[in-house]
């Protein structure tokens, strides 16, 4: 809901996982550490540690007051999704079944765009209406990302991308990370009795989005009973590919990364975990690129746009 307890509930739920994210890597310190900067993040894998960059995937928790923008960046978010599933009070979203609301970005929207370049904070226009992306390309003085989205020319989707706003992305020097969520990549039938099924479960537990970090596990354990109890035809790693090779061939490997949504249901058959990750590799070195190119795809790109978005901030204060 976008009413104040609405907004304020969504507040509250930032802040909560904010804090848990600490919480976490509080508790696992010597396997894990916060980069707030690309040379951070440079920094600690030569010392064998994993990396934590914190993002916002909606700025809906940002509704009620966008100035906490300001609070989340000191506390180490560095980069911000516009929208989610359904429209909120910055902009619309590409599968909201009320359709666009602002025609692109609202007002405040634009605001906050101003205020997360002011700050060195990168925008991801992945779950955004294509007005949102158009807009956010135009307005924003850094690069933009699409943090886990796919390609139209392969599957046409709302929540994929045309390769015509692929070239347009990549000629702003930004960056698409390659999603693997099954319902993008190709066509699935739909199950009524699942159908069903998922919607009681949003029922009983509310917005995905806006789940309590206590609650996860039993929703997701919930979902995953469902799952079992009605299979659905999945994509495969080599649908998966096919996204990521067109991809790459449009955009150029300058602007492309990897985007797999396993916390929003990704993963694909053979790439259900982070133990197949190799498998994108090998798989990419087959078809002719570098090991250069590799770095890029995997890290590279990102941290080159992460460092253009804090420039542009040092050039603004």
């Amino acid at each position: 809901a976008r009413d104040d307890a609405g907004k304020r509930a969504a507040r509250d739920h930032g802040l909560d996982r904010l804090v848990s994210i600490h919480e976490m890597l509080a508790a696992n310190a010597e396997e894990m550490e916060l980069a707030l900067t690309a040379d951070d993040a440079e920094r600690i894998v030569r010392a064998g540690k994993r990396i934590s960059f914190i993002s916002m995937e909606n700025a809906a928790p940002l509704a009620s007051d966008p100035t906490l923008l300001t609070a989340y960046h000191r506390l180490g978010l560095r980069m911000l999704g516009i929208t989610h599933v359904r429209n909120n009070d910055f902009g619309d979203s590409s599968t909201d079944p009320a359709g666009p609301e602002w025609k692109g970005v609202s007002p405040a929207g634009r605001a906050l765009v101003e205020q997360a370049n002011r700050l060195g904070i990168v925008l991801d226009a992945s779950h955004a209406s294509d007005a949102v992306f158009d807009q956010l390309l135009a307005l924003s003085k850094a690069p933009i990302v699409l943090s886990h989205t796919s390609a139209d020319a392969i599957y046409d989707h709302p929540r994929n991308i045309d390769d015509a706003r692929l070239r347009q992305l990549a000629a702003k020097g930004g960056v698409i990370h390659v999603n693997a969520f099954g319902g993008y990549l190709v066509n699935i039938t739909k199950i009524p009795e699942r159908e069903a099924a998922m919607d009681a479960l949003s029922e009983k537990y509310g917005p995905e989005s806006q789940l309590s970090v206590a609650r996860v596990p039993d929703y997701l354990a919930e979902r995953h009973v469902i799952e079992e109890r009605f299979p659905m035809k999945r994509a495969t790693f080599d649908d998966y590919m096919r996204h990521l090779l067109h991809i790459l061939k449009v955009a150029g490997v300058d602007h492309v990364g990897i985007g797999a949504d396993w916390d929003g249901g990704g993963g694909v058959a053979g790439m259900e975990d982070v133990s197949a990750l190799p498998r994108i590799t090998e798989a990419l070195l087959a078809a002719g690129y570098t090991e250069k190119d590799v770095r890029k795809i995997w890290s590279g790109n990102l941290l080159r746009v992460i460092r253009e978005a804090q420039a542009v901030a040092s050039a603004r204060r």
